[in-house]
């Protein structure tokens, strides 16, 4: 489905050298920052919302100032009043997605976003940067946390939503953790629930480069459970009472499936081991979307459910563009600016993606992806990422994933 895309390619976006010990500056606890992100087309702001202590941290515990890829804003974290940069996230948001709306330039509305950053051992100066569809920072704010303050609220330390483990990493220490997210699926359908999940796992590791290093991935399944069965479907005037308020006809398009309830969707996530975040949704209505770093939804009642999962972990996870195009209207993509997304390119600045496949003679340049009939180039004329049919992730594609998985389980050298 149709999500932010913008900007320039940035894998391992600053240099490993000089890195941090991540006991010197941090807990085994994650610091929840809960944002507001309002506007329209020519103005937006941040606000902060609120903060949320959770118990252990998750995520990774190297690189910890770099990024795999640059994505369409980022969460940089320094000690206080200082230029050093201790920890850095990068991500995506149906917010600044919205900016490029018809909507957008006569409303302003806002949106909750919710990121995870390693609790702080002292004082801490974050940083909150958008960037536009030119790789420019269309907007930032900076705000100090005081790890003492008492208005931190505290969660997931009672009345946990319970959870399964349906896939263990070897190394629970050093590995990428996935939780599968119940929606519209009532108390009774929790059953059917769980092997939505494992037919999502399985489809998951057919695919290379998952099924050579599915060790390296720790799966839970939530068994968040919701008044009614199914999901909103607005356009047909139906409205369900579920436990993340999910819908379809997103930005009024049919087949986009979201939830903007992101807080609520981290309330039911405190406390259990969770990073990246996939959303089942009890619906026979094809649809889904995938968000960087944010959450993959997904329908699960129809033939395209396991390509469609596997499709929108490729953009939620990977930071995957989509290769198919619509036309070369309403542009994401521009000829002064590289995608950062590492399997498109306007051959701005290729260095870096898959050159090296080209001279091998192992993939191409394709006109036609990232909506856009020209101007914008894949490698190969099917994958994962263009249709559901096509049974693989392309060779560049593969190549982007596996790039991505050692940043987040093999740490430098250096380290």
């Amino acid at each position: 489905m149709k999500k932010v895309l913008v900007i320039s390619c940035l894998l391992f976006a600053t240099s490993v050298s000089n890195a941090q010990r991540f006991d010197d500056y941090f807990e085994d606890r994650t610091l929840r920052l809960d944002y507001t992100f309002a506007g329209d087309h020519s103005q937006s702001d941040i606000y902060v919302d609120g903060l949320v202590s959770l118990p252990h941290w998750y995520g990774r515990r190297h690189h910890l100032k770099d990024v795999p890829l640059k994505g369409n804003g980022q969460i940089i974290v320094r000690a206080h009043n200082k230029k050093m940069v201790i920890y850095r996230h990068s991500f995506s948001t149906l917010f600044q997605e919205w900016l490029s709306t018809d909507e957008a330039k006569q409303t302003k509305k806002s949106f909750e976003n919710v990121f995870l950053v390693p609790f702080p051992k002292d004082t801490v100066d974050i940083t909150v940067e958008l960037y536009d569809y030119h790789d420019k920072t269309a907007t930032s704010m900076t705000h100090t946390v005081v790890p003492t303050d008492i208005l931190i609220r505290k969660a997931g330390e009672h009345d946990i939503t319970p959870y399964d483990i349906l896939h263990q990493a070897v190394d629970t220490s050093q590995c990428i953790r996935i939780a599968f997210v119940a929606e519209g699926y009532t108390v009774d359908e929790m059953d059917n629930y769980l092997d939505d999940c494992r037919k999502a796992i399985s489809s998951l590791f057919n695919h290379e480069p998952f099924k050579s290093i599915q060790d390296r991935f720790n799966i839970i399944a939530l068994k968040s459970v919701s008044e009614e069965s199914g999901t909103s479907e607005p356009a047909k005037g139906i409205w369900k009472n579920t436990v993340l308020g999910s819908h379809f006809d997103t930005f009024y398009m049919d087949r986009y499936l979201t939830t903007l309830q992101l807080k609520q969707l981290h309330n039911i996530l405190a406390g259990t081991p969770y990073e990246h975040i996939i959303i089942l949704v009890n619906t026979e209505h094809y649809g889904g979307g995938g968000i960087y770093n944010s959450y993959n939804l997904t329908y699960t009642g129809g033939k395209h459910f396991l390509p469609v999962v596997v499709h929108e972990f490729g953009h939620s996870f990977g930071g995957l563009g989509d290769e198919y195009a619509y036309g070369d209207n309403d542009p994401m993509y521009f000829a002064d600016t590289e995608p950062w997304e590492p399997n498109l390119t306007t051959k701005h600045d290729f260095n870096g993606k898959w050159e090296k496949l080209i001279k091998e003679g192992k993939a191409g340049l394709i006109e036609g992806g990232g909506y856009l009939k020209h101007g914008v180039w894949r490698g190969f004329e099917n994958c994962r990422m263009r249709t559901n049919e096509e049974p693989e992730f392309c060779l560049v594609c593969r190549q982007a994933l596996t790039r991505l998985i050692d940043f987040y389980t093999k740490p430098d050298t250096n380290e």
